[in-house]
């Protein structure tokens, strides 16, 4: 049996031109990744969640980044 990493949460990030892997210790941490990577003007247009379990990598979820920008808060101007 392979022994489970230290980092069991893995965020593979892609788009037009973009490929990038990283790994973090909680899934908080993974989806704050996604957050702030999907949001506003990245070039990243989906994340793929995959987490370490029963000796091997599983697909989590995949989120795209106008699921990010359509969840973010709106900016208020204050005025009526």
């Amino acid at each position: 049996m392979t022994t489970k990493p230290r980092k069991p949460w893995r965020v593979i990030l892609t788009g037009p031109d973009v490929r990038a892997e990283s790994d973090h210790t909680s899934e908080a941490k993974a989806y704050a990744l996604i957050r702030s990577a999907l949001g506003g003007d990245s070039p990243a247009d989906t994340a793929r969640v995959m987490q370490w379990e029963g000796g091997r990598w599983w697909h989590f979820e995949t989120v795209h980044a106008d699921e990010i920008r359509a969840a973010a808060p709106t900016e208020t101007t204050g005025t009526p």
